[in-house]
């Protein structure tokens, strides 16, 4: 009762589009993957899959051993995004950390879906109590499932046009990676996404990049002639910011516009959720660097617009890959808010964030407020401290609304005898206290040396 395949057969019928069961490279079993492309090396096919559900970064070629073609399915006829009245673009549904929401609505939901203080029931100045290390009346030990996913962004109904980078459709050109391998300074670096690099080096092994002007280069041998007379040893722009090893320069995306438009290629290959523009005018970019004896070594950056209508305060952020898990996502985080404090205003990183983004804020954001909540003091008469979310929002620079969403994803607002109050369990302390002994770098304020500038007086910039 076996049903025999005819291999011959299926290859013909494979075409993009199609789903089929693939192995995973690591050996965790089959999962369901969608073909977006093929193509022929040395006479053999090889298919470019996409595993559902899974981030487009683990996108890959694989030969047809890997595939279950015997469970092959047709393309699914497409389905039309539905289309406001009278609007020629599609409606983008509200992403959840990546995906849209299916879940129902629920009064805690609310709470930081709307993004407003009131369907909180809090005023941005009415002081809460913080009762730290136990609970009260029934508050102590109860406990509300936090889905993983549950912070809200808020994606406007069309992207942006305008910036080094802004949130885009799909296609299919730009859904396939397209450069193999990069080798930057002593790293050499599988991307994860498409970037649009000039296609002649594309196709290339390996793709040569100076790590100190960030210019791209067809091999090794002219990598080696450009470094013999490259200029630079560091980022063009400013340095504004050093302790130890710890470098930031800030550049001005007119002033340094090759420099700014390499840096948005470059950061292309590690982030999925923005496309290229190459108008860099309107930014800033901040690099930070490690340094040592041969110079300075680029391990992230964030760019941020000059002038921002909604007080954003980051439009990209990025940890490049070989210093990403060593804290250095929380310093670029820690470090757009300080250059917030100096501005005297509250900042918000520009929505959508990517999936790592979203973590690394939402990380960020709550170790942040539970310093500020644990280093208050009783007052006078011995009662507990007292704080308001304006008060957080001030102390920090991180805006009202994240502040309340970061409170609300921790469970740490309670109603109790006619007032909110935040209980922060003894469980929670020690979490925090692990948290903050795992990073050992943060920002000095005394080492930054920035004034902020009022781009609106500058003309054109």
């Amino acid at each position: 009762g076996v049903k025999m395949v005819n291999m011959a057969d299926v290859k013909t019928e494979i075409t993009e589009g199609c789903h089929a069961p693939v192995l995973l490279p690591n050996g965790d079993g089959w999962h369901s993957a969608e073909i977006l492309s093929i193509k022929e090396v040395n006479g053999k096919p090889l298919y470019y899959i996409h595993y559902e559900d899974y981030n487009k970064r683990l996108d890959e070629w694989v030969p047809d051993e890997r595939m279950d073609l015997s469970k092959l399915e047709q393309p699914k006829k497409d389905v039309k995004t539905p289309i406001k009245k009278g609007e020629g673009t599609p409606v983008i549904p509200r992403a959840v950390n990546g995906g849209t929401s299916s879940r129902s609505s629920s009064p805690e939901r609310d709470i930081y879906e709307n993004g407003t203080m009131q369907s909180l029931g809090l005023s941005n100045s009415g002081a809460m109590k913080v009762n730290i290390g136990g609970g009260i009346g029934s508050f102590g030990g109860r406990k509300r499932k936090q889905e993983e996913d549950g912070d809200s962004q808020d994606v406007p109904s069309t992207p942006r046009q305008t910036g080094s980078m802004v949130a885009h459709h799909d296609d299919i050109i730009t859904r396939m990676k397209n450069v193999n391998l990069i080798e930057f300074g002593q790293w050499q670096i599988k991307p994860w996404y498409f970037s649009p690099y000039p296609q002649e080096l594309t196709c290339l092994p390996i793709l040569y990049i100076c790590e100190y002007c960030l210019k791209y280069l067809k091999s090794a041998k002219c990598l080696e002639r450009h470094l013999a007379k490259c200029l630079y040893k560091h980022p063009p722009g400013n340095e504004i910011y050093r302790k130890d090893k710890i470098s930031v320069f800030e550049i001005d995306g007119r002033k340094n516009k090759q420099y700014a438009q390499h840096l948005c290629l470059l950061a292309k290959l590690f982030l999925d959720h923005k496309t290229l523009y190459f108008d860099t005018d309107p930014f800033l970019f901040y690099c930070m660097c490690e340094q040592d004896t041969r110079g300075y070594h680029l391990v992230g950056f964030f760019s941020k617009e000059k002038e921002s209508a909604e007080d954003f305060n980051v439009a990209c952020i990025l940890t490049l890959p070989p210093y990403q898990r060593k804290g250095y996502g929380k310093l670029l985080i820690e470090f757009s808010y300080e250059l917030s404090k100096v501005e005297g205003k509250t900042g918000s990183p520009e929505k959508p964030l990517s999936d790592l983004g979203l973590l690394s804020y939402r990380s960020y954001w709550s170790q942040t407020i539970l310093e500020i909540l644990l280093n208050l003091k009783p007052n006078e008469a011995g009662e507990r401290p007292c704080i308001t979310i304006n008060e957080i929002s001030e102390l920090t620079s991180i805006k009202k609304d994240d502040v309340i969403s970061t409170l609300q994803h921790l469970n740490l607002i309670n109603y109790y005898k006619g007032q909110y109050i935040i209980t922060l369990s003894e469980e929670q302390i020690h979490t925090q206290e692990r948290a903050m002994a795992k990073r050992p770098i943060r920002i000095d304020p005394k080492c930054l040396h920035w004034q902020s500038k009022d781009w609106s007086k500058r003309g054109k910039w």
